[in-house]
């Protein structure tokens, strides 16, 4: 069955089995700002304010990510790397720490998971990363250590959009590398249609039709077989390229129409003279031989790497996310490098127009996504309501917490993931960043008037059994401090009656704050179990919230 998980990528693709997916497209973060505020505005109809890029900047170096860069070096090892890669990696490490520590945090989180998808690649499979300028030419360097530079397909460019800006070379490309452990013959559905010039081109004839001469060498020198002389004629600094049968279109079309054991021929020299005695070579005034290539068996140009063809996303495909990416650009890869019945997996499927694509082309999918807000607006809309497509018949959801047991389970796997799956659950958005934050663990916007920019209610989040007042008192102080309208306490442990009677008036000591003409808690407590019933603290309504829940995002998962 689909499946859409919630959670790390990395968690979870650890716990997939080896060679399991024949294609993986991804998609990965690198501006964590844009995607939040996306994802907000969505839910809500208005932008998170701007004092949130700092909160959401996770690519700083803290102690998690030193940890990740102490360990990776056994961890490339473990999957099988050079030792030179290994020693390569330290050394760039080292410098990068002095000239781009941003850098230096977001390579290592990005190497972790690529080791785990080369795990996951089947030895046919492919890879497509998509990213754009900030960080392609460092990604590159980490895709020809893991992948194999001999592995290396393309660098594709997808001109995104026409629009021009006031900038000198402005920005309007993405870039995609393409890596594939082995060549698949290009199918037609992916060729794009001839256009008159081409056409044109084809202006000699024969009782076969209409054809083209074309060079049969390939660039390049070879100290084999294709690399000598045939028939006097040398192929200079080039070498021999006749149409080999499984390499490309047009050897079938030989052995369909002209030479029936064509694919049978091995040697480079023996296909050279099977191609002149079925009259397929053309020899020039100069003596060198060319190949007729014949218009019937041109179904159209496989694409090449500069994409200017396919638009950004519009109309009722536009779920309005500034980095979502159309349907056509994930059809075109999912038809070029799998077929009916593959598994197409993207461990950031965001929107997840790539499980869209997948479905429309019958194939299986899996995606993973670490914001429960994008899993639960993707089930609920592009899914179910836009693909007809129901949960527990074609596809299921993992990793969201549907019981108080689950949450717990959750928390002793994953205690950070434990704790943004709960300031989530409360529609509130997590800090990104895995160090001490003073007992803030997320935050929860909401608006004092119609027009006014956003408030934010602090959130603290305790996963253990050991919950007292002084872990109350310590979140009021910080609220206090640092001048924050309100406080909301999460905690993993049900609260007896004697407790939550001590919770409730020491959070009626904080008073309330009136806005619009109604009164609020300032501090405020819930427990897993009354979220896990669909309760939610009490804050003014953002405008637009109320389609979020019309649209029956939590129904289903409480």
């Amino acid at each position: 069955m689909n499946k859409l998980y919630y959670g790390d990528c990395l968690q979870v693709m650890q716990q997939m089995p080896k060679d399991s997916v024949d294609l993986i497209y991804l998609d990965p973060p690198f501006n964590s700002n844009r995607a939040y505020n996306a994802i907000y505005k969505d839910e809500t109809g208005r932008p998170l304010p701007d004092q949130i890029d700092a909160f959401c900047d996770i690519w700083t170096l803290n102690d998690e990510t030193e940890r990740i860069i102490r360990s990776l070096p056994r961890t490339m090892l473990q999957e099988g790397l050079d030792d030179s890669v290994v020693k390569f990696w330290r050394g760039w490490m080292h410098a990068l720490r002095y000239t781009n520590p941003k850098m230096l945090a977001y390579l290592p989180y990005m190497t972790e998971r690529l080791l785990q998808m080369k795990r996951l690649l089947k030895p046919t499979g492919s890879i497509y990363l998509h990213c754009d300028p900030t960080a392609s030419h460092y990604i590159k360097v980490v895709m020809d250590n893991i992948f194999g530079e001999k592995n290396y397909r393309s660098e594709i460019i997808w001109k995104r959009h026409n629009a021009h800006n006031d900038k000198l070379y402005g920005a309007i490309h993405d870039t995609i590398f393409y890596y594939s452990y082995g060549e698949r013959i290009i199918p037609d559905e992916v060729l794009i249609p001839l256009t008159d010039k081409t056409i044109k081109r084809y202006n000699r004839s024969d009782k076969h039709g209409k054809y083209q001469s074309r060079d049969l060498t390939a660039s390049g020198s070879s100290g084999g077989e294709s690399g000598q002389p045939w028939r006097g004629i040398s192929p200079g600094n080039r070498h021999w390229a006749p149409p080999r049968v499984g390499k490309g279109k047009y050897a079938e079309y030989i052995e369909e129409h002209f030479i029936p054991n064509y694919g049978d021929i091995t040697g480079v020299h023996a296909r050279l003279d099977a191609l002149d005695a079925a009259a397929l070579i053309i020899w020039g005034n100069k003596g060198k031989p060319r190949l007729k290539h014949y218009l019937t068996s041109d179904a159209g140009m496989p694409p090449q790497s500069i994409w200017t063809d396919i638009e950004k996303a519009s109309g009722d495909e536009d779920e309005g996310y500034d980095t979502q990416k159309p349907i056509a650009l994930l059809e075109r890869i999912i038809k070029a490098s799998s077929k009916i019945g593959d598994v197409v997996f993207d461990p950031f499927c965001g929107c997840a127009t790539t499980l869209v694509a997948a479905q429309k082309l019958k194939r299986k999918w899996i995606g993973i996504d670490i914001a429960i807000h994008a899993i639960k607006r993707v089930s609920a809309v592009r899914l179910k309501e836009k693909s007809g497509l129901v949960e527990g018949c074609d596809y299921e959801i993992s990793g969201i917490p549907k019981s108080l047991e689950g949450a717990k389970d959750l928390h002793k796997r994953d205690a950070y993931q434990f704790q943004k799956w709960a300031v989530e659950m409360v529609d509130g958005f997590v800090t990104a960043k895995k160090s001490n934050d003073g007992g803030v663990d997320g935050r929860l916007y909401f608006p004092e008037g119609e027009d006014d920019e956003l408030k934010a209610m602090k959130l603290q989040v305790k996963g253990g059994q050991r919950v007292t007042p002084a872990d109350l008192r310590a979140l009021a102080g910080i609220i206090d401090e640092q001048d924050f309208p309100m406080g909301g306490f999460i905690t993993l442990k049900t609260l007896g009656r004697t407790q939550r009677q001590n919770f409730q008036d020491f959070c009626r000591t904080k008073g309330t704050i009136s806005i619009e003409g109604r009164e609020y808690p300032r501090l405020q407590v819930l427990c897993i179990a009354e979220i896990l019933e669909g309760k939610k603290f009490d804050t003014p309504l953002v405008r637009g919230k109320s389609t979020t829940d019309q649209l029956g995002l939590f129904d289903d998962q409480v």
